[in-house]
């Protein structure tokens, strides 16, 4: 499954892990343009020049770890699109563009689900796909999860059912205590 990620989903520890280990499973297929690896160094940028310089080996990381996930976006394709937000139509370019199927965001009313449609696109949030994988999915997705949930349970010092939770995956995080 073609998944484009949207820069606030990869500034969030939490689902940027998640997406990275489902794509390391071959789960989804992630997708990013150059622009939206841009929009999420800046968003880090404003929390300093230690988040900065951390937010660069990140996208590295990223960047080896999913080598054909960033695509290019054909020259005025953006600013053929409309959206609620003008400066958020790059976004669904770089979807159009990699043929995704799913826009993962959380900002789910800056991406119209009867826009997107037009494109054969749907908009999700992280806690909707991610429940959606655990269902059809459930071991793999445990496995993902789990050492995320651990590592970010002990660095922040919180009980490991709380990372979810804080990370606005709310309902995987139930299903995943269920499962």
């Amino acid at each position: 499954m073609r998944v484009l990620v949207d820069a606030c989903v990869l500034y969030s520890t939490v689902p940027r892990a998640l997406v990275l280990g489902a794509a390391e499973e071959g789960v989804i297929v992630p997708l990013w343009s150059d622009r939206i690896l841009g929009e999420w160094r800046r968003a880090v940028a404003r929390d300093g020049a230690s988040a900065a310089a951390q937010v660069a080996s990140e996208i590295a990381l990223a960047r080896l770890a999913c080598p054909q996930a960033e695509i290019p976006v054909p020259e005025g394709l953006a600013e053929s699109l409309s959206l609620p937000d003008p400066d958020d139509r790059h976004v669904l370019a770089a979807a159009i563009a990699g043929q995704a199927k799913l826009l993962l965001t959380r900002n789910m009313r800056d991406f119209p689900a009867r826009t997107l449609a037009r494109y054969g696109i749907s908009p999700r949030a992280p806690d909707s796909l991610f429940l959606e994988l655990w269902a059809a999915q459930p071991e793999t997705v445990a496995a993902i999860a789990g050492p995320v949930v651990r590592a970010m349970a002990q660095a922040a010092g919180i009980a490991q059912r709380d990372v979810l939770k804080r990370a606005g995956l709310p309902r995987l995080g139930k299903a995943l205590a269920q499962g």
